[in-house]
């Protein structure tokens, strides 16, 4: 090899060192262009028939695998081209950088088409999706923690690259208990936050899709990141919270260990109402709604108060969305129930309160009519 970069700067001394440096670059490019186009072309005959991943990642990693093998071949190129020996160091060792850079852009992109892969088999729109859910949360988390790691060693690769960082490399491992103390102070949240992220994928205290109450508010879990959390509002709004949130403040997840919930619907009525026959309406209503699934449908006397009692009803269904709905049918369904067979069931309150203001009424009118006689 050096026989030939000596033989080529022979034959081109009589041509400006600056022309053929950029003819040999520009060749070097060329030669980087066709190795990558043909070495893409058979990599993807290879894996026609190989199983998703690899066809995926060989189509995903084409642009990365070009700069790969152009910063190669250029590399080769400042080598050969009549470049100063300080002029060729800082050229091969910006392209050595950029090489590292698309290494761990290339091994990000595996890992991501890996986990897309690996969560096609688990859907989260089934019925019953907590396998699914639990997957995806630690696959995600995973992935995340995984890439931080990879863009920590990325860097790490590129500043060994330094002389003046292998040189000092044992003076600063020495002192990395002190550096340590002042840089754990200064990313104290961001840290606070990986663990917790970590913490979560084990232990598992919510999931995405996972039904919540946070700060008072419903919603789902609709994306789980390595420092904090997206939960969707039933109102479309996105409340944000850090991964430590959920590791140190307590907060309702409605789908803990299953996705089925039982939703319960609180009624008044007078005492003279005929439960029975509410019950029958209620599982009447139940049957024939598709919210219902077909496990929970109760109807209790819970309470005694002055004027009337409280009534429970208790229906259940597959998810919390489907429960909510089911509530709001059967809250309807049963109140038009009430007005159509028991009118006269309605809290005495409300019907006192009525009867009083015509009497009422009626009373001025009389007044009314005496003063103008």
């Amino acid at each position: 090899m050096e026989r030939f970069i000596q033989e080529f700067r022979n034959d081109t001394a009589w041509l400006p060192d600056w022309l053929v440096s950029c003819g040999v670059m520009a060749v070097a490019l060329l030669i980087g262009l066709a190795i990558q186009r043909f070495g893409f072309r058979f990599l993807t005959r290879l894996v026609e028939n190989k199983d998703l991943f690899w066809r995926s990642l060989v189509s995903r990693t084409r642009r990365p695998m070009r700069l790969a093998i152009l910063t190669w071949t250029l590399s080769l190129g400042a080598t050969i081209a009549p470049l100063s020996a300080g002029q060729a160091e800082v050229i091969r060792h910006l392209l050595l950088l950029g090489f590292i850079i698309v290494v761990g852009w290339m091994v990000k992109i595996a890992l991501h088409v890996w986990m897309i892969v690996y969560l096609r088999r688990f859907k989260l729109d089934a019925e019953d999706n907590l396998l699914a859910r639990t997957h995806v949360t630690q696959s995600r988390i995973a992935e995340r923690i995984a890439s931080f790691m990879i863009v920590a060693i990325t860097i790490a690769a590129m500043l060994m690259t330094f002389p003046a960082v292998q040189q000092y490399g044992v003076s600063l491992l020495a002192s990395a208990g002190v550096a340590g103390v002042v840089l754990g102070l200064a990313l104290q949240p961001v840290l606070k936050n990986i663990f917790a992220g970590i913490q979560l994928a084990i232990t598992q205290p919510i999931r995405i899709d996972d039904a919540l109450i946070v700060e008072g508010e419903w919603g789902n879990v609709e994306e789980i990141t390595s420092t904090y959390v997206v939960v969707k509002l039933w109102d479309w709004r996105r409340m944000i919270l850090p991964l430590s949130y959920f590791m140190e403040k307590p907060f309702q997840n409605w789908t803990r260990d299953s996705t089925a919930l039982i939703g319960t619907v609180m009624i008044y009525l007078d005492y003279s109402v005929p439960v029975s026959a509410v019950r029958r309406k209620v599982e009447e209503i139940a049957a024939a709604s598709k919210l219902w699934d077909k496990r929970v449908v109760a109807v209790q006397v819970t309470d005694f108060r002055e004027n009337v009692m409280e009534i429970r009803i208790l229906v259940s269904a597959s998810n919390a969305p489907r429960t909510f709905d089911l509530r709001c049918e059967v809250r309807e369904k049963i109140i038009d129930f009430i007005q159509r067979e028991y009118p006269a069931s309605l809290p005495r309150v409300r019907a006192e309160g009525a009867a009083s203001s015509v009497r009422s009424a009626a009373g001025k009118a009389v007044r009314h009519g005496v003063l103008q006689s």
